[in-house]
């Protein structure tokens, strides 16, 4: 029986651990995070075999699968190379198990990559509405929730595969060849854990690596350089706001049009309205572009795809409104986890009371904050780096008013995060008059208080809902 290490016992690597018992690998988990939540997860999978350690391994199996979360520069991970053993990511294995499966008279599958650092989610759900308008047996999986070993190694076949790819994943990835490959967008972000934007930007352009359709924004300013290379290697679609030229997929009036896919110099197809697409806002325009994009390098009809978006809802947590009252609207943003994405939320509204902080993850706000101070009526910041925020609010918005909300020591667990929640909407409440709009869009992680951006946000809108929505 092979022998498999996991490293992390989060999302990705509890459901790992499950697939790899179930196609019979003997499996053991180092988690270093001795918690109550971790102690309960490891009884559970020891009563399906798995062993797991909270202490430092003394022995490392030749395969090492490191949850998507963990530095390259990690302790253990580093002694485990030097002990030999081969680390990669689910996906990576994932993607070796599946050529396995091949191999001994498995069904093909179509495999779907999106990365970038905002709208990843967002446009793999668009993705797969659309596969599934047009009549096809597809899932959204990877980075968006569930792991795609768990896809593999179920009895439902999905024979299309909508893989959200972070960086994280794409770092330990070396041998995945997808059908088609979309890069959404560049910005700040994670540079605590790749160290320099170059290092982030080179993880994310592995998707493209053995990608039979590259597919990439020509409208983004940061992968400019990045696209003449590749456009210098080998044929490239892309996408634009703009009218589209030959190559690539654009915007005519209020239409979405496909010029990449033709194969005609002066055919253009029509493939949705913008009206189809929830909501139309520019970036979200952008995501769609790219959805209908690998939809059409598997030869998808237009008509799926103006069918796939108007059936599609953005998930929660994506510029989600909570509650309209007393002439104050509540926006529940908590998945803007960077400056970029909160550059997006921001630039929708006219008069915000900010809630934003958390782990910075080593991006700067100073631009943010330079481009949409004038749409910042005041800020509530909470958090580890709030500090780096408020230096920015300081140096161009002066006047603008900030709070500060702290953690109650005497609450500890989910209480002390709900509590934190609540005392933010009630600042917020404070600072708030008719025509505002109460924005959580933190530019930041949550997993200095939160357990995720969606038990962020899911606080927070029972807060607003408690606290503000009145009888």
């Amino acid at each position: 029986m092979p022998e498999v290490l996991v490293a992390g016992l989060g999302v990705t690597g509890h459901a790992t651990a499950r697939a790899l018992v179930k196609i019979g690998y003997q499996v053991s988990i180092f988690e270093e995070r001795n918690s109550q939540d971790h102690q309960a997860l490891a009884e559970e999978l020891s009563q399906l075999g798995v062993q797991v350690d909270f202490g430092t391994p003394e022995n490392f199996p030749p395969l090492v699968i490191t949850s998507p979360g963990w530095k390259p520069d990690h302790p253990v991970l580093l002694q485990a190379i030097a002990a030999g053993s081969q680390v990669v990511s689910e996906i990576e294995f994932a993607y070796s198990y599946y050529h396995k499966q091949l191999q001994h008279g498995g069904k093909e599958r179509v495999w779907l990559g999106v990365t970038g650092t905002n709208g990843k989610t967002t446009t793999v759900g668009m993705v797969e509405s659309i596969l599934t308008a047009a009549g096809l047996d597809a899932i959204a999986c990877g980075n968006v929730g569930t792991p795609v070993i768990e896809i593999l190694t179920q009895e439902q076949f999905y024979k299309y595969l909508v893989v959200e790819l972070s960086s994280f994943q794409l770092h330990w990835t070396s041998t995945l060849s997808l059908d088609a490959a979309a890069l959404l967008n560049i910005d700040d972000d994670h540079l605590d854990w790749h160290g320099t934007f170059d290092n982030y930007l080179n993880a994310k352009l592995k998707i493209f690596d053995s990608a039979k359709v590259v597919l990439i924004n020509a409208d983004d300013p940061r992968l400019h350089e990045a696209l003449d290379v590749l456009a210098q290697k080998r044929e490239v679609v892309t996408f634009t706001l703009q009218v589209p030229s030959f190559g690539q997929l654009g915007l005519v009036e209020d239409i979405l049009v496909d010029r990449g896919f033709t194969q005609s110099q002066t055919t253009a197809t029509e493939l949705a309205l913008l009206s189809d697409n929830n909501p139309p806002a520019p970036h979200n325009v952008a995501n769609a572009l790219a959805a209908a994009g690998l939809a059409r390098a598997v030869e998808v009809a237009p008509e799926a795809i103006a069918e796939g978006l108007r059936n599609f809802s953005p998930g929660h947590h994506r510029i989600e409104k909570i509650l309209d009252r007393d002439g104050i609207t509540w926006i529940n943003d908590s998945k803007a986890t960077n400056p970029h994405a909160t550059n997006a939320s921001l630039a929708a509204f006219d008069s915000v009371v900010w809630i934003a902080g958390g782990l910075a993850k080593g991006a700067d706000v100073d631009n943010l904050v330079r481009r949409r101070h004038k749409q910042i009526k005041a800020a509530v910041l909470i958090g580890q780096d709030r500090e780096i925020i408020k230096h920015a609010l300081t140096k161009y918005s002066p006047q603008t008013p900030v709070i500060y909300v702290d953690e109650v020591s005497s609450y500890e667990g989910i209480e002390q995060s709900r509590k934190l929640m609540e005392d933010v909407v009630i600042a917020a409440l404070r600072l708030a008059h008719a025509g505002d709009t109460i924005l959580l869009a933190p530019a930041c992680a949550s997993m200095d208080q939160f357990q995720s951006y969606a038990q962020r946000g899911e606080l927070f809108t029972e807060a607003v809902r408690e606290l503000a929505g009145g009888s």
